[in-house]
């Protein structure tokens, strides 16, 4: 069990570009599967091709009993089917056990996002004159809103990733998976400022690829970049703001310009459809508040 497990989890990072932590939690909740089989009253089970509709029932009604939430259930209900699709395709079992299996319905979770008025606002405030930080910021926060890129991306830019003739910047996932993202004028002029007049300032080695540089001329890092947007956040009065707000923020306003759906999973990087789709439920809160 142990070998197709690894295989599983090798495809869903090398094919399907899923993250580190997703990859990750689908592995708890499968080994948390296993660990049932082994010990099912009805088993051992250790062979995948043992596995019968019955032994993956059992499985759910123990999740219920132990008082799961009904998210935590949907999202285990998934590894293990998820799991199954993979071993009947790749001829390991004859049938898939977990065909039909129903996970309980969640509602889905509208991610939190700014306002235009709170975007402009957290954009706008690195104030600190023209020094090497506040172009950096300045920078980081134009970038982050113009490209939706995630924290990992963000800090793992390099100056060969940026075209600042084209006006684009080449993201990597963990997978290495690299997609080509416009960056809208005003965030360019940001980016231009600083990789032109405040990067050679911070900059002590010359050897450095890395884009974004912390006071100490090395790479930023995810622990400085969340710091930098909780002091700006700070200083625009606005209270929980992270990188993925921004994130968030930027899925939104493409979907009110009308961007389609598949466009903006393309430019978020996201494996699934399915994720995307829950900006549509965010663009349609928002236009219901203000009418």
């Amino acid at each position: 069990m142990e070998e197709h497990l690894t295989r599983f989890l090798s495809v869903l990072g090398a094919e399907k570009g899923y993250s580190e932590n997703t990859t990750l939690a689908y592995r708890n909740d499968l080994v948390q599967f296993t660990a049932f089989l082994r010990n099912w009253p009805g088993g051992p089970v250790i062979d995948p091709r043992a596995i019968t509709s019955e032994a993956v029932r059992s499985y759910l009604a123990s999740l219920s009993q132990r008082n799961y939430a009904a998210s935590t259930i949907a999202r285990k209900v998934a590894a293990v089917k998820s799991f199954f699709h993979f071993l009947t395709q790749s001829g390991a079992i004859p049938a898939d056990p977990a065909q039909g299996l129903d996970a309980p319905r969640v509602k889905k979770h509208v991610p939190k996002t700014l306002s235009p008025h709170d975007v402009e606002r957290l954009l706008t405030a690195p104030v600190d004159g023209h020094s090497a930080k506040s172009l950096r910021d300045r920078a980081l926060l134009e970038l982050l809103y113009a490209t939706g890129l995630r924290v990992t991306e963000m800090v793992g830019l390099e100056v060969t990733d940026v075209d600042l003739m084209r006006g684009e910047v080449r993201a990597r996932n963990k997978t290495h998976r690299e997609r080509a993202l416009p960056i809208r004028d005003r965030a360019l002029q940001s980016l231009t400022d600083y990789v032109t007049r405040a990067r050679p300032q911070l900059l002590r080695n010359p050897a450095e690829p890395a884009l974004f540089l912390n006071h100490r001329g090395q790479r930023l890092t995810r622990q400085g970049l969340w710091l930098i947007i909780k002091e700006c956040a700070n200083a625009a009065g606005i209270a929980d703001v992270t990188p993925h707000t921004l994130r968030h923020s930027f899925a939104k306003n493409l979907i009110n310009e009308g961007a389609d759906l598949r466009d903006v999973q393309e430019m978020l990087g996201h494996a699934n459809l399915s994720t995307t789709q829950v900006y549509t439920l965010a663009a349609g809160r928002a236009a219901e508040m203000n009418t």
